[in-house]
């Protein structure tokens, strides 16, 4: 009897446990992206705690690095380098004990940015956690969940619409995250945040390469353009009138 080859979809589940929306996908399924190695891609989340006046400065106070897996590279409470003055606790999960013995911000920033250099980083409003790192990542190494568009269509939302990570958690792993007055969890988030790319991975990468490869076709060369003005044709190209 000949064997039967499963189909994507089939492999997705068997690798994810993912079969209904009632059962949220696992972080420990294989990629199905041809040619993307999974050592390449981590998830991160950070959280910050104000600084200065008011508190209204942000830096980091915590930061969780996930590998695709979802197994834990990094996660440690940071030392700001400069004193608290808002713990932002509600938000952050940051309490004063969690920093008497961090790690120092540079030491830290040193670490994290090791981890994250010349990989695919996922998370959700990246654009706050490199800010508070002091880090540019490459755009087309970023796979912002925030600015997914396949996700909020998933969700029923508007295409332009900005969604938050954990709407789209809940209702699209059926996973309540960010609950009660404790603050959030990065290690938690950073999850969630994998878990939702897994959803829409396979796409999300072929869009991408096609962006590169048009990205990376030449365009006409500029320094010939002027040979397109009349003065240039030959004569017997002269339009009859």
């Amino acid at each position: 009897m000949e064997k039967r080859v499963p189909t994507f979809g089939e492999r997705w589940e068997l690798d994810s446990g993912f079969a209904s929306e009632a059962s949220p996908p696992s972080s420990g399924r294989c990629s199905p992206c041809i040619g993307r190695c999974p050592a390449k891609v981590v998830a991160i989340d950070c959280e910050m705690v104000g600084t200065g006046p008011d508190g209204h400065c942000s830096e980091l106070a915590r930061c969780s690095v996930l590998n695709y897996d979802g197994a834990v590279l990094y996660d440690q409470y940071i030392l700001p380098s400069r004193p608290v003055t808002n713990y932002r606790t509600r938000w952050s999960g940051i309490r004063k004990q969690h920093l008497q013995h961090a790690v120092p911000f540079q030491k830290a920033r040193t670490e994290i940015v090791t981890l994250i250099k010349d990989k695919v980083v996922i998370g959700h409003a990246l654009h706050n956690d490199f800010k508070a790192l002091g880090f540019s990542h490459p755009w087309y190494m970023i796979r912002d969940t925030m600015s997914s568009r396949a996700l909020r269509q998933m969700c029923g939302l508007p295409s332009k619409s900005g969604a938050s990570l954990k709407t789209l958690t809940r209702r699209l792993l059926n996973r309540n995250i960010q609950v009660g007055k404790a603050g959030h969890c990065s290690v938690e988030d950073a999850r969630a945040a994998l878990d939702l790319y897994k959803l829409v991975e396979e796409q999300w990468e072929q869009d991408d390469s096609e962006r590169e490869r048009a990205l990376a076709q030449p365009g006409p060369d500029p320094s010939l353009s002027h040979y397109m003005l009349d003065q240039y044709w030959p004569e017997h190209m002269d339009c009859v009138q």
